[in-house]
């Protein structure tokens, strides 16, 4: 397969760049929209699930999407669609609609872009790039989200909503127009799997896609141990993510305004791990990676359950980002090294279907914990399952193991 040059990549940066910085805005947007209308942790919890269901009803299919269509245009239509489904929104609260209803629709709506897009964006990179300088671009992509997604976008997202909901909406759907707009200054990416060839007799079906990718993902021994690892964090992060708004206006008695501050600071830990992944992982290994990535976070969950100390609280954070962020490139650098381009799309929608539908599931959780025990419960909770799901978990993931997945790419099934 032919290099590109870096041009088309920096492409790819720049509309991932503009859909982080909706994403970020929309992050602190959301919940402090649905805090001002209910105090109810199962309803604000509700947000998350309504977010993140997509990945549960609508990944594999995206997956498979991403296999046999020009990838160029899935980003270009995904992040179109999520800027007409907040712009709606912002108009609605601007003539006065506030109902959790139209909340819960409209990031329903965008999940179910997210999930074309995602699998879309995460599978370009081997066809932009050449191996040796994936886990750079991954750690650029995901630094660049740190930045901006969290560090950028929820200051200025809760800044906005101060002076209206409908403006940190409105800002939101801009920045996905923008988006879509640079994914346009990518070269075509046509589908590279035999079964889309032109003029080939007997061309495989979605079903058939799906399946395929779901069973070269699940055979992959390695791939599907950090799947349920990447699973068992995000249920817990979103356990005690869908709810932090209530601990920080609640327990810890700050105003809304500070919400922010507690995107912000971790994702700095996010950012220092993205640049420092490419020196960090060959020295310490992935296996200890994965490790750090699951006890950083129960470590931070039992300091912000227990305590009122914002510094320490925030510095458990940043910690706890920093492993996770650090874990993020082994995983995906693991994935795009291992799997062929054809499946590609299709086998990153199964592993986010893992990774990605526990975090609905981890919101529900979260939600009905702090409407029974208190929000507090809902982190101790938390600390105390990731501590006990990483030692079955973790302890099978090995340095050596990857760098053997990494250097054998697998073959599709029937090769």
């Amino acid at each position: 397969m032919p290099v590109a040059t870096p041009r088309p990549f920096t492409a790819l940066w720049a509309s991932q760049a503009s859909s982080n910085l909706a994403d970020g805005v929309l992050q602190a947007a959301a919940p402090l929209l649905v805090a001002t209308l209910t105090r109810d942790p199962l309803v604000v919890a509700g947000m998350t699930v309504a977010q993140f269901l997509p990945w549960l009803l609508a990944t594999l299919p995206a997956g498979a999407m991403a296999d046999r269509m020009d990838r160029r245009r899935i980003l270009v239509f995904g992040n179109w669609l999520r800027a007409a489904g907040f712009a709606l929104l912002a108009l609605a609260l601007a003539g006065g609609w506030h109902h959790v209803a139209l909340l819960y629709g409209a990031v329903f709506l965008a999940g179910c872009a997210e999930t074309m897009v995602d699998n879309a964006a995460l599978a370009i990179p081997p066809r932009l790039l050449p191996r040796e300088k994936l886990e750079r671009a991954n750690g650029r992509l995901f630094a660049t989200q740190s930045v901006i997604n969290t560090f950028i976008g929820p200051p200025s997202g809760a800044a906005l909503f101060a002076l209206a909901a409908s403006a940190a909406f409105c800002t939101g759907a801009a920045a996905f127009a923008l988006a879509g707009l640079a994914a346009l200054l990518l070269p075509a990416l046509h589908p590279t799997g035999e079964g889309h060839e032109p003029g080939r007799s007997n061309p495989t079906t979605i079903t058939q896609d799906i399946r395929s990718g779901w069973v070269h993902f699940w055979r992959h021994t390695l791939l599907r141990r950090v799947a349920f690892i990447s699973a068992a964090i995000n249920f817990f992060s979103a356990a005690t993510g869908g709810v932090l708004v209530l601990l920080i206006t609640g327990p810890y008695q700050l105003p809304m305004s500070s919400y922010g501050l507690f995107i912000a600071v971790p994702a700095a830990g996010a950012i220092a791990g993205s640049l420092l992944a490419e020196h960090v992982v060959p020295r310490i290994g992935g296996g200890p990676t994965t490790w750090l990535a699951a006890l950083a976070p129960a470590a931070g969950y039992a300091v912000l359950g227990l305590g009122r100390n914002i510094p320490l609280a925030l510095a458990a954070m940043f910690g706890a980002a920093l492993a996770t962020s650090l874990n993020q490139i082994v995983v995906s650098t693991l994935r795009q090294a291992a799997v062929p381009d054809e499946l590609l799309g299709r086998v990153t929608a199964a592993y986010r279907l893992i990774v990605l539908g526990a975090v609905p599931l981890g919101a529900l959780t979260g939600g009905l914990i702090g409407r029974g025990l208190g929000i507090r419960a809902t982190f101790i909770a938390a600390a105390v399952g990731l501590a006990v799901a990483a030692i079955p978990l973790a302890s099978r993931v090995t340095t050596q193991g990857l760098r053997d997945a990494e250097s054998t790419p697998s073959l599709p099934a029937g090769r």
